[in-house]
């Protein structure tokens, strides 16, 4: 059934979206309190704020209202319109929307997890980037995010021993998003793959929580062995464009990795690597310590001005 734009932005009118209650913000050391709120609470916040959004994005944009209705507004509920929308975005003519769609949402009803992860790294991405202009802006046209979350439907089925579907589900998003993530590969929460085209992660990889990684970055192997051969990316890591860690390193917790870094050795928590091959800002004896959490702050340069030999 065709609705006309004129039809949806005067519907649009008549409901009014609730206030939100407070700024809610994921950390991965977060204390649980009797005054907290839970993570469904957070979900019912985060959901009417993406659709009182996308009500007034319909109104000062009619063009968009029908977009904005059959992917947001008409759904009742986070997990639905995520569903449905990476439904439609990695179908195909032999893997239709219909299957995708039900398969997405089975798994996102059934796994809270899934759904607080998806919470978190809305947050994230509202939180970190500046272009991110709103959490329904992230939630359909940041394909860092998307990719994301589908890879997480694709490693619980690889989990759940369906492996064909999960590699068929991998080649898609590789497909449509220009990013290649194993399903095998664990993925934390409050994730921020900003821009993201051309990111590489490796089937034994591990990313933790508050991680942001740029476009172009490699999680890979070294070599054709077998077993645990990828990198391990701690909580609150900070990787910069087009940097390439390869083999069973561990990027220690809130470690920056500078862009265009090739890193092959470990990485001690919170310092700075930079450059090819990567070294630590400092010297590998008593390195800089960074202060804040580079995973969160997203601060790619503050350590050229303590790196006196860096002259143009």
């Amino acid at each position: 059934m065709f609705v006309s734009s004129s039809f949806l932005v005067h519907s649009l009118h008549l409901l009014k979206p609730a206030m939100p209650v407070g700024k809610l913000r994921f950390s991965c050391q977060s204390p649980a309190t009797a005054m907290e709120p839970t993570a469904n609470d957070d979900e019912t916040w985060l959901w009417a704020q993406i659709k009182a959004e996308a009500r007034r994005d319909a109104e000062s944009e009619p063009a968009l209202a029908s977009y904005l209705y059959s992917t947001i507004l008409s759904h009742s509920s986070l997990e639905r319109s995520l569903s449905f929308h990476l439904g439609n975005k990695l179908c195909s003519s032999t893997l239709l929307s219909t299957l995708l769609y039900d398969l997405f949402l089975n798994a996102f009803s059934t796994d809270p997890t899934l759904r607080s992860a998806a919470v978190a790294d809305l947050r994230a991405t509202r939180e970190r980037d500046p272009a991110c202009v709103s959490f329904s802006h992230c939630l359909l046209n940041y394909k860092g995010f998307l990719s994301c979350q589908a890879h997480r439907v694709a490693h619980k089925l690889w989990t759940q021993s369906r492996r064909p579907l999960a590699l068929a589900l991998q080649s898609r998003i590789s497909d449509v998003f220009a990013i290649d993530i194993h399903p095998a590969a664990k993925i934390g929460k409050g994730i921020m793959l900003d821009h993201a085209t051309g990111l590489v992660v490796g089937e034994t990889a591990v990313i933790g929580n508050n991680v942001s990684i740029l476009h172009h970055v490699t999680l890979g192997g070294t070599g054709k062995m077998c077993g645990d051969r990828h990198p391990k990316i701690g909580d609150g890591v900070l990787i910069g464009a087009g940097a390439t860690i390869l083999g069973n390193v561990k990027i220690g917790e809130g470690a920056k990795i500078g862009a265009g870094s090739v890193v092959l050795i470990d990485v001690p928590p919170r310092t700075t690597a930079v450059g090819n091959p990567a070294r630590l800002v400092g010297g590998k004896e008593k390195p800089s310590q960074l202060e804040d959490i580079p995973g969160e702050s997203m601060d790619h340069t503050s350590f050229i001005s303590e790196w006196s030999d860096y002259i143009i």
